[in-house]
């Protein structure tokens, strides 16, 4: 037998499957989806690679023999395998780094390299006392690195690269009881009067037949007197496997069904009618119009027909409120897959989808490649999210993914939004999807929140430099009076924008980065948000040794204090990335939110989406002009949805709520519309001036990238590409650039990109497969070049 693999080996020559003997031992246990490890290149170098096909053959000398399998059972269904193919045409990835992708971090290879002993009677051979092989890293910490090297050179050892499974399965020790009512008082004769030890372990026993080690323990019975346990007969130790669960210690109330309003109800029905069909429906639904609701009750009655769900929110700050929503509904079928979990974790989350233990997976983008089979559903929520387009490859869109699973399915697809994107609401436009409008608030004594437009210009022109506006300042005052809640944004961390001289104007740059650095209060350094440099805060100008270095804008970390100081009583909440860093901290914060054990929660857009509590009754955003001023055709789109979403924050139960906007320019079509919720409109303005300047959705985009220490070479580079792109395309098509990206130089490499706006290409496919199997042969100097179809970030 014969098979196909796909090896770990990320470049063009190895995209493709290498024929390997498989073994007699190994021919009952192997199956398409296994991870195996196999020789590649020299015989002493092993890697791991992927099962793609098992063909009938038989050994010859050019075929190489696979050594093991990694597992016990396929880790890739057959689903995954085609959707692998699908991903690569689409993403112009390798393979192997989509098939990387769809597994837990744990799942990837680790290699180790060993010194193995060829020559037993050479003096080497003490360093190996009874071991076969020395590990590479204790040769070196010894000290002997460059004698083994020698002695290699001279046939004494070779290296041996091996392939290092992570993934781990947690077991917990139980003691199984051997001691019966039968035997108990036999066994007690046995013993001394004073063995009091011995004499409770065998009670013990007698009335428990399995228990976890903890459980003795716990009863002051030590590890030596179960030794002797175990050497009289009386018991035996056995490993049971155990899952890591991120919630053992979190109860989650049992919740019942809402009751539908008619619009609702019409969506659930219209999901369940559709099954079969492979529908793609987009729920446009206003800010608290209860499309959680219609979510779980559409999955709780596949649940019913025996089908699995799967349910995709944006980002970790969404997951703690959606798991508690679902934990509460389904319970033990819920697995949860999002990068807030440890790898162990991941890991056993994965394991109980693969093994049907779970039928509802709910998770952050990449929960798509969940091992699910019999899928009646698919949700993606708050669809408009940029977080669902991964930024390296294999540069994917959960939303793709999902369609194509949704068709090997032939189930619905929900793509959920308060603000579709506008690709989204275009195809259902066309009928490409089926619009599901849900236009009232679910409660119904909920009304959307009033909001107002503070103009910051005015407020200058009153004097007034705090960042909080009169009115913002008035209205918090009097909700902390009233003990409600108050929720403010601010989409900027840290503490400054950037550190500037009055003297002589320098800015503090990143040695790195064509970038500023910013401000860090709560550790006291500067750092670049790019590449992650720090260093101490100057106070002297580094440039002309003037002591007026001064510090401009404003991040959460000051705004924190300054509204510590005008609100003294009031209890904040900080929450953006650096509050968030530590495991569960989201969870934490918007328990203690939840539980008004504070009165403001401010934070950056991670607070925006998502959150539901009764006592919120002012938003206010401090500045909606950041996301703005960006140079990018999509900076009133998100800036429309972000400012509609962080409205949607308040007044969601039976209190009224109000928001204010603090703007610079209130005249903004964006900002006007957000006022008053209305989407229509937006979308129509918004698409005619997308089709006035050709931009998607009326063309299609790809972004090719291409970055090297030195700019001549990065620039001289995208320049041949762009004479190769204009060559083979028509004229028709639109090319922005060769120019250097947003951010020019990132970790001491210089960015250039193209952009290629286009609406039918036939040659476009096979021309960018050129154009990267090309670079390929000019990584060895250092150059990369990278393909971003439909790219969501311009800069």
């Amino acid at each position: 037998m014969l098979a196909e693999v796909i090896v770990d080996v990320p470049t063009m020559q190895t995209d493709q499957p290498f024929t390997y003997f498989v073994p007699a031992e190994l021919q009952e246990v192997i199956e398409v989806g296994m991870r195996v490890e196999v020789p590649f290149g020299g015989a002493d170098r092993h890697i791991q690679g992927f099962v793609t096909g098992l063909v009938d053959g038989i050994e010859t000398a050019q075929l190489k023999s696979i050594i093991r399998v990694l597992d016990l059972a396929p880790v890739l269904n057959t689903e995954l395998l085609q959707l692998a193919d699908f991903m690569k045409e689409k993403t112009f990835a390798f393979k192997i780094t989509c098939f990387q992708t769809m597994l837990p971090s744990v799942m990837k290879a680790e290699y180790q390299k060993n010194f193995v002993l060829k020559d037993p009677s050479h003096p080497v051979h003490t360093y190996f006392s009874e071991k076969e092989t020395l590990d590479w890293q204790e040769v070196e910490s010894l000290g002997l690195l460059n004698q083994f090297k020698k002695l290699r050179a001279e046939n004494v050892v070779d290296v041996q690269y091996v392939v290092k499974n992570k993934n781990k399965v947690k077991t917990i020790r139980y003691v199984k009881s051997f001691v019966t009512s039968d035997n108990r008082s036999q066994i007690e004769e046995t013993l001394k009067k004073t063995a009091k030890r011995q004499q409770q372990l065998v009670s013990l026993l007698a009335a428990n037949p399995t228990q976890p080690l903890s459980f003795y323990k716990e009863h002051g019975i030590t590890t030596a007197i179960l030794n002797q346990g175990v050497d009289n007969g009386w018991l035996a130790f056995e490993e049971v496997e155990a899952y890591r669960d991120p919630y053992q210690h979190r109860t989650f109330e049992k919740t019942q069904s809402l009751a539908l309003n008619p619009e609702q109800q019409q969506a659930v029905d219209a999901i369940l009618s559709s099954e079969g069909q492979a529908d793609v429906f987009l729920l446009e639904g206003i800010t608290g119009s209860g499309k959680t609701e219609v979510y779980l009750q559409t999955i709780a009655s596949l649940l019913a027909q025996g089908k699995t769900a799967m349910m995709l929110v944006p980002e970790i700050a969404l997951t703690p409120q959606m798991v508690e929503r679902f934990k509460s509904r389904f319970g033990e079928a819920v697995a949860v897959l999002h990068s807030g979990l440890s790898y162990g974790e991941k890991y056993d989350e994965w394991r109980k989808i693969e093994r049907k233990e779970a039928q509802v997976v709910v998770g952050a983008r990449s929960a798509v490649f969940a091992p699910l089979e019999n899928i009646g559903v698919i949700i993606i929520d708050e669809e408009h999210e940029a977080s669902y387009k991964q930024d390296e490859a294999p540069r994917y869109h959960a939303r793709d993914l999902a369609i194509w699973r949704g068709n090997y399915h032939q189930c619905p697809v929900v793509l959920g939004s308060a603000t579709p994107s506008l690709e989204s609401r275009a195809r259902a436009q066309k009928n490409v999807y089926r619009l599901l409008p849900l236009s009232h608030r679910a409660n119904p004594h909920a009304t959307l929140p009033s909001v107002q437009i503070v103009d910051l210009k005015e407020e200058f022109v009153q004097k007034n430099t705090s960042t909080f506006s009169r009115v913002l300042q008035e209205k918090i005052t009097d909700r902390l009076a009233k003990n409600e809640q108050i929720v403010l944004l601010l989409n900027r961390r840290g503490y400054s924008s950037f550190v500037m001289c009055r003297d002589c104007g320098y800015v503090l740059p990143c040695p790195n980065c064509d970038i500023s650095l910013t401000l860090h209060m709560d550790t006291k350094t500067m750092r670049c948000h790019y590449c992650g440099h720090e260093e101490a805060i100057p106070y002297r100008c580094p440039d002309c040794g003037g002591k007026k270095i001064r510090y401009y804008g404003t991040g959460t970390q000051k705004v924190e204090e300054e509204l510590q100081a005008l609100f003294p009583e009031a209890r904040i909440l900080r929450m953006d990335v650096d509050t968030t860093r530590r495991k569960g901290a989201h969870e934490k914060i918007l328990q203690t939110f939840g539980e008004q054990k504070a009165d403001i929660l401010l934070g950056t857009q991670m607070i925006a989406k998502g959150l539901d509590f009764p006592n919120i009754t002012l938003v206010g955003v401090l500045n909606a002009d950041t996301a703005l001023n960006l140079p990018d055709f999509r900076s009133s789109e998100r800036t429309f949805q972000l400012l509609t979403q962080v409205s949607g924050r308040a007044g969601r139960a039976e209190k009224s709520g109000e928001v204010i906007i603090q703007t610079f320019n209130p005249e903004h079509h964006a900002i006007v519309l957000a006022q008053m919720q209305d989407y229509e409109h937006f979308y129509q303005k918004e698409m005619l001036m997308r089709h006035q300047s050709g931009y998607p959705p009326y063309y299609f985009t790809v972004k090719i990238s291409c970055s090297h220490p030195e700019e001549q070479v990065v620039a001289k580079k995208m320049f041949q590409i762009a004479q190769q792109v204009k060559q083979t395309l028509s004229p028709q098509s639109i090319l922005l650039g060769p120019i250097p990206s947003g951010v020019a130089r990132v970790k001491n490499r210089y960015h250039y990109q193209l952009i290629i706006k286009y609406k039918k290409e036939p040659l476009l496919q096979g021309l960018l497969r050129d154009i990267l199997e090309d670079s390929q042969k000019e990584q060895r100097k250092n150059l990369y070049v990278s393909i971003d179809n439909e790219p969501l970030n311009f800069i």
